[in-house]
């Protein structure tokens, strides 16, 4: 149990976390390319089936490649939004809409969640002597506020969650089923259906191995938990989710999917992507290195609620719906992580929902010493990190200080930078805005629990926009195919007939199939061959009695490892 007075729990304005989560999350959706790798490939999925005929749909995969990308809701979702909105703001821009979709389901469910278990009995403060103390609703309101800014401060999700990928679906369907278990120990139907909701969600956009995990992972919580969901919660998500899992192979049937496509479609639903049986090194390896920077400031804030919690000297702490309920579904995420093939930094998403409502709990009770040091941290790292893109931005755009612009120049070739007038005052407000949250921190000692916070979500948002406005021609000049694609398109004839791009990877073809008009397929009969493998190329020739004939050989100005090189494909 802790103390709290009533004013330690004086929610957020609504018109703030409001227009906090819709900056960071609008910002960086628009006026850019896809990029390099995982954004591309999903855009690319999306852009195939707008493009496409009934088996494009039925199983997702980049044009001229018979490889399944996996389930198909982030695919049906961003074509779907192209064929809505492409036409008024451009497909990618309009694909990308689903990236906030996403997002902002994810946010409010995560709120909600959080909402519903900080107004139950077992987590309330002590009652005071002489009252005063916080009641349900403003407290669950209260720890709902700490949760989503704990949500928002997460430094690792800035890029990752504005891209097309299926793992914004997943963060949104890991999250809806959170709110759903938590809504079904009062509301047991309405709780059912988000549940299903939430596992369908993610049945239809990742591989079996997680939706099995999140299923069961579920089942874990509810059956450890000391509040048990009744029966009517249990039959309205457990018909809705076998729904899930049953629709994609039902559309197989009706579409009368051939043998060849159910396999790749079979084979993408199970390895999609790849899995490993045992734990993979190469993920325990990656998640040891980058999970803290990733995670920061929602994992020490978790460690803390977890420590705390757990001691509490009261019969079944640890099944405390506010712990046992995220807690198993962050297990089974993290599992899921380690037996990836080779996990990145998109995979670490669907860790931080269950994180950051654990995170939460810890608000209540974190000492002064802890509130000061996060809170000075990341005023002085957000302010150095606004400093440098600043100074960076001057650099690029009047050529000082000249080392800088130097440095500039020799990394990125060709880029010329100009000044754009409202990029220039979004990032001067934001920046205006950021000041005066320090100043109010600084000034002034606030009693509310979330203060710790305010310098961290908006630190974070402050970095993100400053990025998304003052350098984001020259992100997108580095990460885009565009120039390479439009010198490729120049040295093909007209009507020259097919390029083959087996030995391409698919964030590449994705960005071709996209910027260009050629006919571009993994056939090794074509005339034209499109690699970035030399020697893999001639291996190709010498297997099949060809001969390769170099014209053309280019690379993206940001990368100086990549060599793309067009073949005209002779036979001896």
């Amino acid at each position: 149990m802790v103390k709290l007075t009533a004013a330690a729990t004086k929610s957020i304005p609504r018109i703030i976390i409001f227009a906090l989560t819709l900056v960071y999350g609008f910002s960086g959706l628009f006026f850019r390319d896809p990029w390099k790798n995982e954004d591309a490939i999903g855009f690319g999925g999306m852009w195939s089936l707008f493009r496409g005929n009934s088996i494009d749909w039925v199983v997702p995969h980049l044009a001229g490649r018979n490889i399944s990308l996996g389930t198909p809701l982030p695919y049906w979702m961003g074509a779907g939004l192209i064929e809505l909105f492409g036409q008024y703001i451009g497909a990618a821009n309009a694909a990308r809409l689903y990236s906030a979709i996403c997002f902002f389901s994810a946010a409010l469910a995560i709120w909600y969640a959080t909402y519903l278990l900080g107004r139950r009995r077992e987590v309330q403060p002590m009652a005071l002597a002489m009252g005063g103390q916080p009641d349900l609703k403003s407290y669950g309101m209260t720890l709902a506020d700490g949760a989503l800014l704990i949500f928002l401060a997460c430094v690792g999700l800035a890029q990752r969650a504005h891209e097309t990928t299926p793992m914004m679906a997943q963060l949104m369907g890991i999250s809806i089923v959170l709110y759903g278990t938590v809504r079904g120990l009062d509301k047991p139907w309405q709780g059912g259906l988000w549940t299903g909701l939430g596992i369908t969600i993610v049945a239809l956009s990742s591989n079996l191995t997680l939706s099995l995990i999140i299923v069961t992972s579920t089942i874990i919580a509810v059956i450890a938990s000391n509040a048990k969901l009744r029966f009517r919660w249990t039959l309205a998500s457990t018909v809705l989710g076998l729904i899930g899992f049953a629709l994609w192979p039902i559309i197989w049937y009706l579409a009368g999917l051939p043998t060849e496509w159910r396999h790749i479609a079979e084979e993408g639903w199970r390895n999609t992507p790849e899995m490993r049986s045992t734990p993979s090194l190469e993920s325990l390896g990656f998640l040891s290195i980058n999970f803290w920077a990733y995670a920061w400031p929602v994992w020490p804030l978790a460690m803390i609620s977890l420590a705390h919690w757990g001691r509490v000297k009261a019969a079944g702490a640890w099944r405390a719906p506010h712990l046992c309920i995220p807690l198993s579904l962050f297990i089974g995420s993290l599992i899921y992580v380690i037996f990836r093939l080779e996990a990145n930094e998109h995979d670490l998403m669907i860790l931080i929902p269950s994180l950051s409502i654990i995170a939460a709990f810890s608000l209540p009770i974190l000492k002064r010493s802890v509130i000061s040091f996060i809170d000075w941290l990341a005023m002085f790292s957000f302010t150095l990190i606004a400093l440098a893109i600043w100074i960076i931005w001057l650099a690029k755009i009047t050529g000082y200080p000249e080392t800088t612009a130097a440095n500039i120049t020799r990394l990125l070739p060709g880029f010329e930078s100009q000044f754009n007038w409202l990029a220039f005052i979004v990032a001067l407000a934001i920046t205006g805005v950021w000041l005066a949250i320090v100043r109010w921190r600084t000034s002034r000692a606030p009693k509310e629990i979330w203060r710790c916070l305010i310098i961290s979500a908006s630190g974070t948002t402050l970095m993100w926009v400053l990025l998304m406005t003052l350098w984001l021609p020259t992100i997108n000049y580095a990460k885009t195919y565009r120039p390479v694609s439009a010198r490729l398109s120049q040295v093909v004839p007209p009507g020259a007939g097919c390029i083959n791009t087996s030995n391409i990877g698919m964030a590449q073809l994705a960005s071709f199939d996209y910027f260009t008009k050629l006919p571009l397929r993994d056939d090794p009969n074509c005339p034209w061959m499109l690699t970035h493998n030399q020697t893999e190329a001639k291996a190709y020739a010498q297997l099949n009695n060809k001969k390769l004939n170099l014209l053309w050989e280019d690379r993206r100005a940001a990368d100086r490892d990549e060599r793309l090189r067009l073949y005209e494909v002779i036979p001896e």
